[in-house]
């Protein structure tokens, strides 16, 4: 008897992810300098400049609801933001 051991990319890569969408406004002129330093976190999927009442859209993705609050926590501490809006997905 022999024992066949199938590997699959796909089990590793499809663990539910909790999500956000995070406006982020900026202190003047310091748009560029906190997506540089948001792009450094793990959490962070991406990030970018926009336009309008902010300043950043940001995506952040983590394993669960605590780690996603961690995360947007650690968005909030950054030097040069202002404040956030957080809304996070919702199953539908």
């Amino acid at each position: 008897m022999s024992i066949r051991y199938i590997i699959s990319s796909k089990a590793d890569i499809s663990k539910p992810m909790t999500s956000a969408c995070m406006l982020i406004r900026t202190e003047k002129g310091k748009y560029q300098e906190v997506v540089d330093r948001l792009k450094q976190f793990p959490s962070v999927k991406s990030a970018f400049a926009v336009l309008g009442r902010y300043d950043i859209a940001a995506e952040i993705e983590a394993e669960n609801g605590r780690e996603l609050g961690k995360g947007i926590l650690k968005v909030n501490r950054l030097a040069g933001v202002v404040f956030t809006e957080t809304m996070p997905e919702v199953e539908s």
